[in-house]
């Protein structure tokens, strides 16, 4: 209860204030910001994936200018050679006002991203989208066959169903899945709510894609799912080219780097854009346990 009303609060605080802990998990507001923030990774040879904030938008008009925003970070990117690729939100394209246009429009950032041989990720979002989104991956994929990937989310109980049912689009091309947890509240009828449930799952969902020679983004924070996800590669005997692991932009660094050093490929999802705000406020709404984490960093970091 006290953590809902923190998340309830907090949005109303003053920015400069929410920005003191927002900053860690954000390269900033703009493509300079994540341009130098996915560089320094690089550095720490760490891959990126970099994604422009926002989402749900209310207009077309808005879909237009995400996009061009998208083929100017494309060829920020591409020019200073960052070891990385892209992420998009379909409601920032206009998924849910118009899907067809929602598909043009990410179907040019794909094409703009291929022309660098380069890949563009379709994020997974709340319940109502999934259908749509799983349906746009699958009309890029046969356009694009190396150029796309989906989100999943192990949290969802049609997850497991939904990679089998996509096993028909291989074709001999590479599936590419980021496998998450999932952090939109979602009804219990149709998503997984306890922790251990939730890690059951995950790592079904992972053993499936490993044994069935689909590369994962085994995306996660959580120490008691790196083990498991050890044991599923040994098991299989997956290639380090055949996997990686990512992480968010600020997040669990000491974990992120024991990982690195077992020689493991490491990618970093890299935020950044004017709308950090709502990002941050979402995400708390979305996830009320991270109040008291957001309570600390604001007196010791003030």
């Amino acid at each position: 209860m006290f953590n809902k009303m923190i998340a309830a609060t907090l949005p109303f605080m003053p920015k400069k204030l929410v920005w003191l802990f927002s900053k860690r998990y954000i390269a900033g507001e703009t493509i300079d910001d994540a341009i130098k923030a996915s560089l320094d990774l690089n550095a720490q040879g760490i891959k990126i994936t970099v994604d422009l904030l926002g989402e749900f938008i209310k207009d077309l008009s808005q879909a237009t200018e995400n996009k061009d925003a998208y083929l100017d970070i494309i060829e920020a990117f591409e020019k200073n050679k960052i070891d990385g690729n892209y992420s998009v939100k379909p409601t920032f394209f206009g998924l849910l006002i118009d899907p067809e246009v929602c598909y043009e429009n990410i179907r040019t950032v794909v094409a703009k991203a291929a022309e660098y041989n380069n890949f563009v990720r379709i994020d997974m979002e709340d319940s109502p989208c999934v259908d749509k989104e799983i349906d746009m991956f699958r009309r890029l994929k046969k356009e694009f066959p190396n150029n796309v990937g989906l989100v999943v989310q192990a949290y969802l109980k049609r997850t497991h169903t939904d990679l089998e049912n996509m096993m028909d689009i291989k074709n001999g091309s590479v599936l590419n899945y980021r496998l998450c947890k999932g952090i939109y509240v979602e009804p219990v009828e149709i998503a997984y709510k306890k922790y251990e449930e939730i890690n059951e799952n995950y790592i079904k969902d992972l053993d499936f894609m490993l044994k069935n020679d689909i590369y994962p983004g085994i995306a996660t924070h959580d120490k008691n799912l790196i083990q498991p996800a050890y044991d599923l590669i040994e098991k299989y005997n997956v290639p380090k080219d055949k996997y990686e692991f990512q992480m968010l932009y600020g997040v669990t660094p000491e974990l992120r780097q024991s990982i690195l050093d077992q020689g493991h490929t490491m990618r970093v999802y890299v935020p950044f854009g004017k709308d950090w705000f709502g990002y941050s406020t979402r995400r708390l709404k979305e996830n009320p346990k991270m109040a008291m984490l957001i309570i600390k960093a604001l007196f010791s970091r003030g």
